[in-house]
């Protein structure tokens, strides 16, 4: 359960910057809303993406706390 969590905490900050890229960056989620900004970062390569780099970082992270204990 608590790997389920650390993942999702991972894909949650992983959105949260692509959409804050959406609307700092580019601007062009300023003219067309959130809803407009969800569609354009909710797609399969970045729930991939969002998946991989999150495993590889739970995955990094339990080795660090395995070999500091």
């Amino acid at each position: 359960m608590r790997a389920a969590v650390e993942i999702a905490f991972i894909v949650f900050l992983f959105y949260a910057n692509l959409l804050m890229g959406e609307f700092t960056q580019s601007g062009e989620a300023r003219g067309h809303g959130l809803a407009w900004a969800m569609r354009d970062v909710v797609t399969r390569e970045n729930v991939a993406i969002a998946l991989v780099g999150a495993l590889i970082g739970y995955a990094v992270v339990e080795l660090l706390r395995r070999r500091l204990q």
